[in-house]
């Protein structure tokens, strides 16, 4: 009886408070940036007070984002998983752009992943709509659109984008949503083969790398003036162990020319 009645006193419904929708596990965070420059070209972020994240704690989560697109280049993995936190960095790269997203650990990766891949279809139909008009306006043939990223001068140009992030987040918001069981149920590609990392692991490494090439800089420098060394050492041991031929050799021809021409 005391469990139910405890049961009662929390439930919303009969003491007043207001319900709280569990957002948390939606994507809080949706990046889509160039590879090779890391150039942000979208970004869209959900409202702290759906989400529940303060602005401090996603002022270092955007920061953290935009450390792991300068750690990228066109030879990284296709699809990777990072954890920071209680939260979660999925991305996603295909044809040199790279989709991130940040979600509570507790949503589903592979939920995530379907996620980037939606948002990879949407943006290369914008980038096409959008190709397609700019050609009629400016009477040009018209151009791939990935020609339109590879392009782009500032950040933030294909920020109208941020629209169909939106829509698209409300699509995800609900793992157990109908919509989204059969997302799962028709999905057959295989994550577990997807890498998992964790941030402060990667950030680090990507010092630790740094580092590595300038000790393996000064390693070749290094090397290079041993083998000059060795080389002379290795010049003068035969020096050495020629000369007297040499010079045996020098005074008996000096010795000839006296005779035959003097």
């Amino acid at each position: 009886a005391d469990e139910t009645n405890s049961k009662r006193l929390r439930d919303p419904r009969l003491t007043g408070e207001k319900k709280t929708v569990a957002f948390e596990t939606m994507p809080l965070l949706t990046f889509v940036a160039r590879v090779t420059d890391g150039m942000l070209l979208v970004a869209s972020m959900e409202l702290n007070h759906t989400t529940g994240a303060g602005d401090e704690t996603m002022d270092l989560y955007k920061s953290q984002a935009k450390q792991i697109f300068k750690k990228l280049n066109p030879r990284s993995v296709s699809k990777c998983s990072l954890e920071s936190g209680a939260y979660t960095f999925h991305y996603l790269i295909e044809h040199g752009i790279c989709y991130l997203t940040l979600c509570d650990k507790g949503f589903p990766k592979r939920l995530a992943f379907l996620y980037l891949e939606e948002i990879h279809q949407e943006f290369v139909a914008f980038l096409e709509e959008k190709e397609a008009k700019d050609s009629v306006d400016e009477k040009r043939p018209r151009q791939d659109w990935t020609r339109q990223v590879e392009l782009v001068a500032r950040p933030y140009y294909f920020i109208k984008f941020d629209k169909n992030i939106k829509k698209k987040v409300k699509d995800f918001a609900n793992p157990s949503s109908r919509s989204n069981a059969s997302r799962l149920n028709d999905d057959l590609s295989d994550i577990h083969s997807i890498m998992k990392k964790n941030i402060n692991e990667v950030l680090k490494r990507g010092e630790n790398i740094d580092h590595m090439q300038d000790v393996t800089s000064n390693l070749k420098q290094q090397s290079s003036s041993f083998r000059w060394g060795a080389k002379k050492v290795s010049l003068m041991a035969q020096w050495q162990q020629y000369a007297p031929f040499v010079a045996v050799a020098a005074l008996l021809i000096f010795v000839l020319i006296l005779k035959f021409y003097f």
